[in-house]
């Protein structure tokens, strides 16, 4: 554990870092997320350290040390061998480890507008690549033929499968669904959504996958009984009926790729997210205007009755009605459910 301060009195930088990182820690990151952190951080310090005009100790640099000046040479050598995003996402991460000083009050400014940064690389859609992946996908997690799992349950992993693909939901959405959020009249079904940053919207939810979610919690009465499905219950669940966590869904989905032989087809980093990136190409590919794609993935801001108007408008939902993924759920579920059951 590194002593806060130096000889002087003065907080020193390795300390603060850690600080922050302990701080950041609350808003349960990945540990990939904290790594990157440390990372941006301390190479930016270990060049302050090595300036060649003024070389100090690592472990010993002073806070004071970090002035404009000494941050834009130390950026200046940091990007000389590093590509925008990875210059982007350190100047970021410098911003907001000064804005955590200044809130504790161990600096009196942040010196980091002072400092040139890259214009924000454009973030590239990650679908699964392959023109028929995603049915190839939902073929496999329907089929309960794969001996490999130990407890398998398709009924579930179509749900969440089908969600991510059909309604677009992130990770941190699909964990937070309870059975209510699903509602709304048939032909006018509806998923509501805690977004990102805590904005709600709503997304038109077609009869397949309407289907597909209600053939799962008919499979959860059978395993669990009839009060696991309350309306404030957590929607998609573990083997024991215990609220899938975060790494539990993403080895669910890793495992529905492993089992239709598309890992190969994931682009790297995206998993569940790849899904959600399928969900909106599709969309623009089958003629979804941006706004329509804007509000339908929760990157608009808009109150909950804005959103109920739009989403359930006539193009919003001809939109998702339109897209090629519920079709292909539809017809896969014509071929894999005996009629009148």
């Amino acid at each position: 554990m590194h002593d806060k301060q130096d000889e002087t009195g003065e907080q020193r930088v390795v300390a603060l870092v850690e600080e922050f990182l302990t701080a950041r820690s609350a808003r349960k990151p990945s540990p990939h997320t904290l790594e990157a952190y440390r990372r941006d951080l301390l190479s930016i310090v270990r060049l302050v350290a090595e300036d060649p005009d003024a070389p100090l100790p690592l472990a010993t640099l002073p806070i004071s040390a970090l002035t404009a000046r000494t941050l834009r040479v130390a950026f200046a050598r940091f990007a000389a061998t590093r590509a925008v995003a990875s210059i982007y996402r350190a100047w970021s991460t410098w911003n907001t480890f000064f804005a955590f000083l200044v809130a504790d009050g161990v600096v009196a400014g942040n010196p980091m507008p002072a400092v040139g940064k890259p214009s924000a690389p454009p973030a590239l859609p990650k679908p699964l690549r392959g023109e028929e992946t995603p049915e190839r996908l939902l073929e496999a997690v329907a089929r309960d033929d794969d001996r490999r799992q130990r407890y398998p349950w398709p009924e579930r992993d179509m749900a969440v499968i089908a969600l991510a693909l059909c309604a677009g939901l992130r990770l941190s959405e699909l964990l937070a669904l309870r059975v209510g959020s699903l509602a709304g009249r048939p032909g006018e079904r509806r998923v509501e959504v805690a977004g990102k940053g805590g904005r709600a919207r709503v997304v038109p939810v077609e009869p397949e996958l309407d289907a597909v979610v209600t053939a799962y919690l008919e499979s959860r009465v059978r395993r669990f009984g009839a009060r696991s499905v309350g309306r404030t219950s957590v929607l998609l669940v573990d083997r024991h009926g215990e609220p899938l966590r975060r790494g539990g869904l993403q080895y669910l989905v890793e495992s529905c790729y492993r089992r239709a032989g598309i890992t190969d087809r994931v682009p790297a980093g995206a998993q569940l997210h790849a899904l959600r990136h399928t969900f909106a190409t599709r969309l623009a590919e089958d003629g979804a205007n941006a706004a329509e794609i804007m509000r339908l993935l929760g990157h608009a801001s808009l109150t909950t009755s804005q959103n109920y108007i739009d989403v359930t408008a006539g193009q919003q939902r001809a939109a998702v009605r339109a897209n090629r993924t519920n079709q292909s759920l539809g017809r896969l579920l014509a071929s894999v459910v005996p009629p009148g059951s």
